[in-house]
């Protein structure tokens, strides 16, 4: 004998799901969907190009703690930092600092015997054939070729490229140039081993997506069926990728300004100090 409200006898349970899937479906809109390989997969939201409508925050804003305002100022690492204030060598506003306080923008911190680091920043062509980046290539690295001691690369050009590199002992500027969310312009002389297609700046202005929703777009002249300047906000990293896209395959680059640092007439793996109004412009406008 079956018992009484058994599903299998009188399917109630099952009658149930139906109807209520049904009422649900007829008052819910259906959720979008892309079709992929024949299978319903939900559309992921796409980032729209351009800058994120988020504002992002400085990270050397105020407040901001002791032992990363010492950093900044070149006094010290923030470990090296944090011994200074455990020896009692530091004040804010004239009272011995701790680990751990903040410093506003208004206030007054000195260091008992210490200056902060001097900061240098050189303009430096770096020839065809040199690295800024430590491979097995068997390129010469860029530390090797230039004279100065204390220096590193920044906007790193690839090996086959030439043109305008910032070396400084700063660390400060790293992710302010380097970033492309900071969009800082960036200028190229490039010559292309084919002729140039009718449509190819018109293409290399609506640029080309390179992920994550991201596009990466430039501002070109052209100047002959061969060669043309580009100004964009990238490292580099993409152009290659961008002209090979629009069949323009890269035979000589060269990048002859980083915002208002411009290589002039510097000669092949030469180098000249940026300073007086050249260095105010070009830390006012990384906001330092």
């Amino acid at each position: 004998m079956k018992k009484f409200g058994n599903k299998k006898s009188f399917g109630f349970k099952k009658d149930f799901k139906k109807d209520f899937k049904k009422e649900f479906n007829k008052n819910t809109p259906p959720p979008k969907f892309k079709s992929y390989n024949n299978k319903l997969v939900t559309k992921q939201a796409v980032r729209t190009p351009g800058p994120s409508p988020i504002p992002k925050k400085d990270p050397n804003s105020f407040p901001m703690r002791i032992n990363k305002y010492l950093a900044f100022k070149g006094y010290a690492t923030r470990r090296a930092a944090d011994e200074i204030i455990i020896k009692r060598r530091v004040t804010i506003n004239g009272q011995i600092a701790s680990l751990g306080d903040k410093v506003g923008a208004t206030d007054v911190v000195e260091v008992q015997h210490g200056k902060p680091k001097e900061f240098v920043y050189y303009a430096y062509n770096k020839p065809r054939g040199v690295s800024t980046t430590k491979t097995r290539s068997g390129s010469p690295h860029i530390g090797k070729v230039v004279t100065i001691n204390d220096v590193f690369p920044v906007c790193p050009l690839d090996t086959n490229a030439q043109g305008l590199v910032i070396l400084t002992n700063d660390k400060r500027i790293i992710d302010r140039l380097q970033n492309d969310t900071h969009a800082h312009e960036k200028e190229y002389f490039i010559r292309s081993l084919t002729p140039l297609r009718g449509n190819f700046k018109e293409k290399m202005q609506t640029g080309i997506s390179i992920g994550n929703g991201q596009t990466v777009s430039a501002g070109i002249t052209i100047i002959d069926e061969h060669s043309f300047r580009l100004v964009n906000t990238d490292n580099g990293s993409h152009i290659r990728q961008m002209c090979a896209d629009y069949f323009a395959e890269i035979e000589f680059m060269n990048r002859m300004r980083i915002m208002n640092i411009r290589l002039g007439s510097l000669q092949s793996n030469a180098f000249r100090k940026i300073e007086d109004d050249e260095l105010k412009e070009f830390l006012s406008e990384l906001g330092l």
